[in-house]
């Protein structure tokens, strides 16, 4: 069996297939400042007061516009504090960060775990090998409800990954490259797993990064299986057991496909879709207004380390705007306590609150019409953060060398 036919076979509470319809017991119930309010309305219209199947697995963050931005995001807000105080759910409310991180550093996920939240990237869970979905209004509110929900049993796709990255190379870089392959509806309705010894070796940062994107490729879920490492981190927060859900070795795939990262080059997503892939050698030079280091694909202190690796005694080019979001607090902190924030600040760069900030409309930064922006975060279609303006994405290294020259620029160059 794959890993989601295992985990699937546990909450259903008998082995299953790919291709089969079953009703799963739900380990987590999440909700978000953007989705949330729908849900609650929903769930009260069609439930009342009725209580929430299990207040300790009912989850409520703020990670979308904290401070609140508007007087309606706002009202939207003291919904979801009411409703949390009205059902004893579990709630992290403003000075958090990403709700799917913050799921993680607060215990409230471990391997092997059926998650559902309001958020389309929930399946960057896989990091930790546990199966997140992004669900609508009406699944979200019918979990809360019933502690379970209905799925059909993914077929799973292989991804097979070995080599040694290149200086300045890393995951983000590989996960591009594997969009490119696959493309922005190769893997869709399929669970993913990513194996070999290049991922083996990806530390938690590296790992979240990976699994971030399977969303861009149209994939339910995207798995790789915990190491030491990462189920320490796990232990140190969570209750209960935490062990690892490892595919069969006979196990049966749809398809497989090898990667090799020896011989890759820092990549970039050019406008406006995230399998327009191209080495950043081949768009050097284009000139960018602003740049954006953060995101749930590349807002934990690993990415802020990286990007401080550049910008130590550098400044950023002029008239460039160079924005920086943790994903929580916790790695903020990190930040602050190792130096990492002091070089961020003396290069230029604006430091933001933790939270998802420019990954789509509604936030501080926002582009003009014909504005260029180069951008860590996992999407850059058309309008998503300001119409008429061009988005690439990128690593957190490539991002901070093309603030230091104000145009796309390779990292190993600096």
């Amino acid at each position: 069996m794959t890993i989601i036919e295992k985990i699937f076979s546990r909450g259903a509470g008998k082995q299953v297939a790919p291709g089969e319809y079953v009703w799963a017991e739900m380990n987590l119930v999440a909700m978000r400042d953007f989705g949330g309010p729908n849900v609650i309305e929903e769930y009260e219209a069609s439930y009342g007061t009725h209580p929430v199947f299990d207040p300790d697995r009912v989850a409520i963050t703020f990670d979308l516009h904290i401070p609140a931005r508007s007087e309606k995001v706002a009202q939207n807000q003291k919904m979801l504090r009411d409703f949390s105080r009205r059902q004893a759910t579990r709630l992290f409310d403003v000075n958090t960060g990403v709700g799917q991180h913050i799921l993680l550093e607060n215990g409230l996920v471990r391997p092997g775990d059926i998650v559902a939240g309001t958020d389309s990237h929930m399946n960057l869970l896989g990091a930790v090998g546990a199966a997140g979905f992004g669900m609508g209004t009406t699944d979200i509110a019918g979990a809360m409800y019933r502690g379970k929900l209905w799925f059909q049993v993914p077929q799973t796709i292989r991804i097979d990954v070995q080599g040694q990255f290149q200086p300045q190379v890393g995951a983000k870089d590989l996960i591009l490259h594997i969009i490119k392959r696959l493309t922005t509806s190769g893997a869709l309705n399929r669970a993913i797993e990513f194996t070999g010894k290049t991922i083996e070796r990806m530390d938690l940062a590296a790992r979240l990064t990976v699994a971030s994107m399977v969303t861009e490729m149209s994939g339910d879920v995207g798995f790789i299986v915990p190491d030491e490492r990462v189920l320490d981190f796990i232990k140190s927060r969570a209750s209960g057991t935490v062990l690892p859900v490892s595919p069969d070795a006979g196990a049966s795939y749809e398809r497989v496909f090898d990667f090799d990262v020896a011989a890759l080059d820092p990549q970039v997503a050019c406008p406006h879709s995230p399998d327009n892939v191209r080495d950043v050698a081949d768009v050097a030079g284009t000139t960018v207004d602003q740049v954006f280091i953060g995101s749930c694909t590349n807002g934990r202190y690993e990415d802020l380390q990286a990007a401080a690796q550049l910008l130590r005694g550098r400044k950023v080019a002029d008239g460039v705007r160079l924005i920086i979001v943790p994903a929580t607090m916790e790695v903020a902190r990190a930040a602050v306590a190792s130096g990492i924030y002091a070089v961020l600040l003396e290069s230029g760069a604006v430091v933001t609150n933790p939270g998802c900030a420019l990954c789509t409309t509604g936030h501080p930064g926002i582009l003009a019409p014909e504005e260029t922006m180069v951008s860590t975060s996992n999407r850059n279609f058309v309008g998503k953060l300001g119409k008429g303006a061009k988005v690439y994405l990128v690593s957190p290294a490539t991002a901070a060398a093309t603030a230091i020259k104000g145009e796309i620029t390779d990292p190993r160059s600096i």
